[in-house]
């Protein structure tokens, strides 16, 4: 096929790929751009099977079969995901794309014999460290998130020096490997053995409410791979794809690391939660709400504020939320969405699921402007989250979450909390708010309570 022509494709699909992820900025443009990216993606596909195939055919029949397995895996898992467990499918999503890119360095060093100059060197052992420290380190976060491993399992003493001594042994060993211009065997199996006991203890340490942030870290690592990965089979639509993702993951991750009052430097090491302690804890006794007086309280509201968090996405409440703003609507009370950048288990992970209930996204409220707006709200309900509202965070310098922004609901009239118990959130430690006076729990499922609320609120 002509060369041109295939070059014309690709810049075609590069083009549509950057007006795709331009789109996905906006939830009223995110379904549109969705599918130009993914047509421009197909495109790149479809040139890639031409370009290095046209004497080698039949290598087809193993890249038909890995489209296939792949598809029908991605399908499959897409389908059947449940909403609470959408940040562990990104982290298996994530780690496959790092596993991706390790492996077409692996390709390209048995291809040359592991020989080659040292640019060419140094580049194929830096996608391959990078892309196995991406998989290993996504596979223990999607362990975390899913439960299977808890932070006692992989307790690393010394993790922060562990760390840096374990990097400055994999660039040093890249270096020299490059500067021999020569690999042998158990050269190799060395560095990639490496690159995957960093990539544990690069996650290992991190726990609590900071997972937003190492995965957002992860999928920038993924997207640099995928550039590299661009540069080794000279693609450039990977490239272009990889240099938005990679650079875009890294501006996502300095958010979130402001989020989360940590440096990127902090994210680097992965020291995390550790470096504080615990807190003091908090005591008192929480006064508890029932569904009757809380109808009867939002009725007679000006404003009404939800807060969603992790307990939203397990109750899969966000539906009857909905119906609750329109019912408020329609007895004129201001009704709007305050999101915390790391609510949840992953980036934008409140956004989705309030995007799943045709939540208009005039109604959602940044960190910013959100406190703002609480300090006029007649009535605040926490939805499952925790650590987001914890004032520990502004007043109790020992806590571990001490120094990140919040959503400061205790300047609010009235605080209702919806949640099952008493038991701390994700990062561990207690929760203030509750005992708080203006604060009142409500305890259930979510929905459930919800659904309660919205069939007294019919009958005021």
């Amino acid at each position: 096929m002509n060369i041109v022509l295939l070059n014309g494709v690709l810049f075609l699909a590069s083009i549509l790929l950057i007006i795709g992820l331009r789109k996905l900025s906006h939830p009223d443009s995110a379904r549109n751009g969705n599918t130009l990216g993914a047509i421009a993606l197909a495109l790149g596909v479809l040139v890639a099977l031409v370009y290095p195939l046209e004497t080698q055919n039949n290598n087809y029949i193993f890249i038909v079969l890995g489209i296939l397995a792949g598809s029908v895996i991605g399908l499959l898992a897409a389908k059947r995901v449940p909403m609470t467990a959408m940040p562990e499918m990104v982290s298996l999503f994530n780690g496959f794309g790092g596993l991706s890119a390790a492996l077409i360095s692996l390709v390209w060093l048995v291809n040359n014999n592991s020989e080659g100059s040292g640019s060419d060197l140094g580049i194929v052992l830096l996608n391959l460290f990078l892309g196995l420290v991406a998989f290993i380190g996504s596979m223990v976060a999607y362990g975390k998130l899913s439960g299977f491993l808890k932070d006692h399992h992989l307790k690393i003493p010394f993790s922060t020096v562990v760390n840096i001594v374990l990097l400055v042994i994999a660039i040093g060993l890249l270096f020299f490997l490059s500067y021999n211009g020569f690999l042998s065997t158990p050269q190799l199996a060395l560095f990639s053995v490496l690159a995957l006991v960093y990539g544990i203890v690069f996650v290992a340490p991190i726990g609590g409410a900071d997972m937003p942030v190492v995965i957002s870290t992860l999928n920038s690592l993924t997207g640099i791979t995928a550039a590299v990965s661009g540069i080794i089979t000279d693609n450039k639509l990977m490239l272009l794809g990889g240099v938005l993702v990679g650079s875009s993951g890294i501006i996502l991750t300095l958010l979130m690391c402001e989020a989360m009052n940590r440096t990127f430097v902090n994210v680097i090491f992965g020291s995390f939660s550790s470096s504080k302690g615990t807190g003091a804890g908090a005591e008192g006794t929480a006064k508890e709400i029932n569904t009757s007086d809380l109808a009867i309280q939002l009725a007679y509201s000006q404003r009404v504020c939800v807060i969603p968090g992790y307990g939203m996405a397990v109750a899969q409440a966000q539906k009857v939320i909905k119906e609750m703003e329109e019912l408020l609507d329609d007895k004129d009370v201001e009704f709007k969405y305050a999101i915390h950048p790391v609510a949840g288990r992953m980036p934008g992970h409140m956004n989705v699921l309030l995007a799943e209930a045709n939540v208009s996204y005039d109604k959602l409220l940044d960190l910013e402007d959100a406190n703002a707006y609480l300090e006029s709200t007649d009535v605040v309900i926490v939805v499952g989250a925790n650590d987001v509202v914890n004032p520990s965070a502004l007043d109790d310098p020992s806590s571990k979450i001490y120094g990140m922004p919040i959503l400061d609901v205790s300047k609010s009239r009235s605080v209702v909390v919806l949640k099952r118990s008493m038991n701390p959130g994700y990062a561990g430690i207690q929760n203030p708010l509750f005992f708080k006076e203006n604060a009142k729990m409500l305890f259930g499922d979510a929905k459930k309570s919800i659904e309660l609320i919205l069939s007294e609120l019919k009958d005021v």
